[in-house]
C-alpha cells in the first residue's frame, strides 16, 4: 500500500515545473499521517524553502498557536500547501505550476483521508473550493467537499501584515479556529443527519480534485 512517507520521497525529486530549477527543496507537508485536520496554505516561502517544513516562519508560529487555544498541536494535524516549492519572491503561483502540483496535494489528500479541511487564505480557499469570492465573504462558515468539510480562514501572514493581535481580522480568525473545533467534535461525534448544504463552486470534470 502507498504510504505518505513513499509520496514524500517521490516528491522530493519532482521537476514537473519550472520552480524545481531554484528550490531548496521541496516542501511536502509535515505532521500526522491520519490527521483528521489538514490545513493547506499557498506556497513555502524564504524560511519553508530553507528547512523544508510548511508554516515555520512568524506566520507558522501563529498557526501553532492557534493550535494551542483549541487545544492542538502541529504534530495532532497534517499542514501543507498548494504548491510544494517557492515561486521566485513569493510571486503568485502561475496556472501551470498550479496544474504540477496539484495531482501530489490529491495524493496527500487521498492517503490522510482528514475529516476538516482548513484553507489559508484566498489562494488555498478559491483553489480548493473553485470559486471566485473572496475569503472574507467565506470565512466563518463550512462547506462540503467530497465527503469532507472545508472550513476557510485567513493566511496567518495576512493577519500578521494587517494589523496583528489588535485587528478585527485576528478576532475573526480565532472565531474559525473556535469552528475547526466544533466541527472537529460534530464529525467526531456526529448530530442527526440534516438537509445537504449546496458548495461554492461547480466544479469542471477535469478537476483533479474530483478524483479521490
Amino acid at each position: 500500500m502507498r504510504t505518505l512517507a513513499a509520496a514524500a520521497a517521490d516528491a522530493a525529486t519532482c521537476t514537473m515545473c519550472r520552480l524545481a530549477e531554484g528550490r531548496t527543496q521541496v516542501v511536502f507537508g509535515v505532521g500526522d499521517p491520519d490527521a483528521d485536520l489538514l490545513f493547506i496554505g499557498e506556497a513555502p516561502g524564504f524560511h519553508e524553502d530553507k528547512q523544508g517544513e510548511p508554516f515555520v516562519g512568524a506566520a507558522g508560529q501563529l498557526l501553532t498557536r492557534m493550535l494551542g487555544e483549541i487545544d492542538l498541536k502541529r504534530q495532532d494535524v497534517y499542514i501543507a500547501n498548494v504548491l510544494m516549492c517557492r515561486p521566485p519572491g513569493n510571486r503568485d503561483p502561475l496556472p501551470d505550476e498550479i496544474e504540477s502540483c496539484t495531482p501530489w496535494l490529491v495524493e496527500k489528500i487521498s492517503l490522510i483521508q482528514p475529516k476538516v479541511v482548513c484553507t489559508l487564505g484566498n489562494f488555498a480557499t478559491k483553489f480548493v473550493l473553485n470559486t471566485s469570492q473572496g475569503i472574507t465573504r467565506l470565512r466563518g462558515q463550512t462547506f462540503p467537499w467530497h465527503g469532507r468539510t472545508v472550513v476557510p480562514t485567513f493566511h496567518p501572514a495576512a493577519i500578521l501584515h494587517g494589523g496583528g493581535e489588535g485587528s478585527k481580522q485576528f478576532e475573526q480568525l480565532r472565531e474559525d479556529f473556535a469552528l475547526i473545533k466544533r466541527t472537529l467534535e460534530e464529525l467526531r461525534d456526529p448530530p442527526e443527519p440534516a438537509a445537504a448544504v449546496p458548495t461554492v463552486g461547480a466544479a469542471t470534470a477535469e478537476e483533479q480534485l474530483e478524483l479521490f
